[in-house]
């Protein structure tokens, strides 16, 4: 009986090492050479004499969707720019409740009703208005009888202005 029970054991030891491997989190890939890759690879496209340039990209998945996105502007473009026409698209994201709207749309609650089932967000009315503002500022599109999304090409800007604002 003892030849069972080792066996068995063995076999248990074998289970429990392939789902310990197969819940693990995969190892994060080694960073290229030098901690600032991007940036060295931003300034390798710019002229030497100029005022410089600033980039933002990434790469997301979220609620079965994949996103790759990259954007970058010159320092004498955006200081040029008349930087008052993008204060209703900032200000749209100035609300709490916006932003947790931002967040369960990209999570993937995506209709009118299941937004109005988070009590946080406040009566329909307000959910409509809030809904309304930043579908107006582009963070929002609808996608049909009630449903929003966060179109593609802000998906990873609205990330990059959260990660700003985070610090």
């Amino acid at each position: 009986m003892s030849t069972m029970e080792e066996r068995l054991a063995a076999l248990e030891a074998q289970v429990a090492t392939l789902t310990e491997r197969s819940t693990a989190t995969p190892p994060t890939p080694p960073a290229p050479e030098g901690a600032f890759w991007a940036l060295d690879g931003l300034k390798q496209r710019l002229p030497a004499d100029g005022t410089g340039a600033v980039l933002y990209t990434g790469t997301v998945r979220v609620a079965d969707q994949h996103y790759d996105w990259q954007y970058g502007r010159t320092v004498d473009d955006l200081l040029a720019a008349d930087w008052t026409e993008l204060a209703s698209t900032l200000s749209a994201l100035a609300h709490p409740v916006r932003l947790r709207l931002l967040r369960e749309v990209l999570g993937g609650r995506q209709s009118t009703s299941e937004l109005a089932e988070i009590e946080e967000l406040g009566t329909t009315g307000q959910l409509h208005h809030h809904l309304r503002q930043i579908t107006a500022a582009g963070w929002l599109r609808s996608a049909g009888r009630g449903r929003y999304a966060v179109p593609a090409e802000r998906v990873v800007p609205l990330l990059a202005i959260l990660t700003a604002a985070a610090r």
